[in-house]
């Protein structure tokens, strides 16, 4: 397998520079603004460069997955719609229809929804029929591709936190001897880590900078879902119950939805941009991007290494969901009062200049 992840990592490699090139003559570029800290036109090629690589993966082991055809014809047309929208910016809404239709294909297509909630509250597995199992499938998709878009607002971040994701699911996918879709994980993994590097600067410095786009982000959301809905709702064999999947993509997750229960309350769109997710809050306190960086990935795998530990361990399902809700209580809690919070901080913890904030992120 070794031999594979390094021609993965290769390809993907070589897919960034090529599509560099590309995006360079075609105008797929991230412009510096008043709202962004890089100087220079930066090409939003990563999510590109990663599907690319994942997809020759994919066609030559396409009869190894069940579902890998349809998979892959999704994630072709949200990485296009994507990359459109990374030149042309397109309206929220009309993305936002795209990727519903995406996920009422992918239902109808395959019959993979959530049919099956597990014990979390305590009073028996809670089962879905296809109609409600299938909305509720719609709104965890479109979800899960938003959440992690909206984590795409520091370098190394949004790659960093979908490593972690993948090499949950890696693990647990091997304890159970799922082969296949422990494989893919780690291919993914493979084919990410290129991108992670360039976009740190490692090892060409800032001159071969490149971002992630909208494409990258959607992609990785829609994948992780997809795998979360093979690995727990599948009708043959259960990788990951269904809240330990909570704990998988916690941090994005959390983030996301703190931040749209936030905006509705403000009476403004929960689309609407701001400065006010967890990487901001962190550079608030007064560290930097590398460290903020490190602390939100470190934060992401002991999320995930909790939820492992509680499925390995049948810790019930009820109570690892109150964890979690309890979790994210607190982090809204802190969110509604970010100012008292970050005033406190760095007065009486971290005593250092606040940082110029920025984000790349779309919402």
């Amino acid at each position: 397998m070794s031999a594979i992840l390094f021609s993965i990592s290769l390809l993907s490699f070589t897919g960034l520079f090529f599509f560099r090139k590309v995006a360079k003559k075609v105008g797929l570029i991230d412009k510096p603004t008043q709202r962004k800290t890089h100087k220079d036109s930066v090409p939003l090629v990563g999510g590109l460069s990663i599907f690319t690589t994942i997809t020759i993966y994919a066609l030559v082991n396409l009869s190894m997955i069940e579902g890998l055809r349809t998979y892959l014809i999704c994630s072709a047309i949200l990485v296009t719609v994507s990359a459109l929208d990374d030149k042309y910016d397109i309206n929220p809404w009309v993305r936002l229809f795209i990727q519903a239709a995406i996920s009422i294909y992918l239902v109808w297509s395959t019959n993979l929804y959530m049919h099956d909630l597990g014990n979390l509250f305590g009073t028996g597995p809670i089962k879905l029929s296809i109609i409600f199992g299938g909305v509720i499938t719609m709104l965890g998709i479109i979800g899960a591709i938003n959440a992690f878009n909206m984590v795409d607002g520091i370098d190394g971040l949004l790659g960093g936190l979908a490593i972690m994701s993948f090499a949950a699911l890696a693990y647990l996918f091997a304890a159970t001897h799922t082969t296949e879709l422990m494989t893919l994980c780690f291919v993914f993994i493979a084919a990410t880590l290129p991108y992670v590097l360039l976009n740190l600067g490692i090892p060409f410095g800032c001159k071969f900078k490149v971002f992630m786009g909208d494409a990258g982000s959607v992609f990785f959301g829609f994948t992780l879902i997809w795998l979360l809905l093979n690995a727990s709702q599948n009708y043959d064999s259960i990788s990951v119950r269904p809240v330990t999947a909570l704990w998988v993509i916690a941090l994005p997750l959390m983030d996301m939805v703190a931040i749209m229960i936030r905006r509705i309350r403000k009476g403004v769109s929960p689309l609407k941009p701001d400065r006010e997710h967890i990487h901001h809050i962190f550079q608030r306190f007064g560290f930097s991007t590398v460290a903020t960086l490190f602390i939100l990935c470190s934060i992401a795998g002991l999320f995930a290494a909790f939820g492992i530990w509680g499925q390995l361990n049948a810790i019930p399902e009820h109570a690892m969901f109150v964890a979690f809700l309890v979790i994210f209580f607190i982090y809204y809690l802190t969110l509604s009062n970010i100012w008292k919070v970050t005033s406190f901080f760095r007065k009486h913890i971290y005593r250092k200049p606040r940082p110029h904030i920025n984000s790349n992120n779309r919402f």
